[in-house]
């Protein structure tokens, strides 16, 4: 049997509570240190899933037994943390956004390929079975010439941690939502000729946006995205000339069904969890590799383009870029 695969949580908050206790329950991953700002949630941390706890970030990373560094603090210092995990040698699972904009992704990833160590971005979608049997699907002409495609993802946000809505943590709808619709428009139809984005900045930060990728063809498609909407669970409507799809939870749903132009039902359920990331990127990493399959260097570079696009159309700087 293989042994478990050692983390070094970087972040102890909402998320890296979730992800702890839904990949520890595999056996096949173990969180061997963490570390955050706030020492005392770290040692909290630390004892619910089996770690030590560190006051220094350096320590935690170079760890015996750590494996692999899982970034999930707040955009603003995901730049930080991955260069330093990259500097001390260890492989990076790096949340999303994967940093605040592009200059500080180029730079991430440019060190990632000079010192050959692996570096993905955690974009779960593009690990799951099932967003990457949705794209099979369109690859293939399954849906035929697509007329239209919605992603709708608009959600009430605001509340589900501090740094969604603190301009000082690169907060806002654009880098935390967005950034699925994004992903999820590139993933299916590729890299747009031109980005429209319309939005609402408040307070330092954006609380929705339309956004639409055009292409050179003459295909249009548009994302809409809000972290202050009631109501509203992502989802994604997909029309063609020979079927169409409705696909609730666009991000985390573990189920996509259509009926074909012979009447056929075509459907996948798989498991839309974290695990499917963890799992995939503890793979590549013992493989050697330096890159994903699934979510590449490349995609990277471009979605972090396309989001500095829709804020400067926007008008959205941080203050602290």
């Amino acid at each position: 049997m293989q042994q478990e695969f050692g983390w070094c949580f970087i972040g102890c908050g909402t998320l890296a509570e979730v992800v702890a206790k839904q990949i520890t329950a595999t056996g096949r991953h173990r969180i061997v240190s963490c570390y955050t700002r706030r020492y005392e949630a770290g040692k909290d941390f630390a004892l619910h899933h089996g770690a030590k706890a560190y006051d220094n970030a350096k320590e935690a990373i170079c760890a015996e037994g750590v494996d692999g560094v899982y970034i999930v603090t707040p955009h603003r210092s995901h730049y930080e943390y991955a260069l330093l995990a990259l500097k001390c040698g260890k492989p990076v699972l790096c949340e999303k956004s994967f940093t605040v904009n592009a200059t500080q992704a180029e730079e991430v990833l440019k060190l990632a390929e000079e010192k050959k160590i692996y570096i993905a971005e955690a974009m779960w979608t593009w690990f799951s079975p099932v967003g990457n049997q949705v794209r099979k699907w369109v690859s293939e002409g399954a849906f035929g010439n697509i007329t239209r495609c919605l992603v709708d993802c608009r959600t009430n946000a605001q509340h589900y941690a501090k740094r969604v809505t603190d301009p000082a943590a690169a907060g806002g709808a654009v880098l935390d939502m967005g950034v699925y619709a994004v992903y999820y428009l590139y993933k299916l139809f590729g890299k747009p000729d031109e980005i429209v984005c319309l939005g609402k900045v408040k307070d330092g930060i954006d609380w929705s946006e339309q956004i639409t990728f055009h292409y050179a063809d003459g295909r249009s498609y548009e994302a809409l995205v809000s972290i202050n909407d009631e109501g509203i669970n992502p989802s994604m409507t997909l029309e063609g000339d020979k079927a169409s799809m409705f696909l609730k939870d666009l991000h985390t749903t573990n189920h996509a069904e259509f009926t074909d132009a012979n009447g056929l039902k075509q459907e996948i359920t798989a498991d839309g969890s974290y695990v499917n990331e963890f799992d995939v990127v503890a793979g590549e990493i013992r493989e050697g590799l330096t890159e994903s399959r699934l979510v590449t260097h490349e995609d990277t570079r471009i979605i972090m383009a396309i989001l500095d696009d829709c804020r400067q159309q926007m008008g959205l700087k941080y203050d602290f870029e």
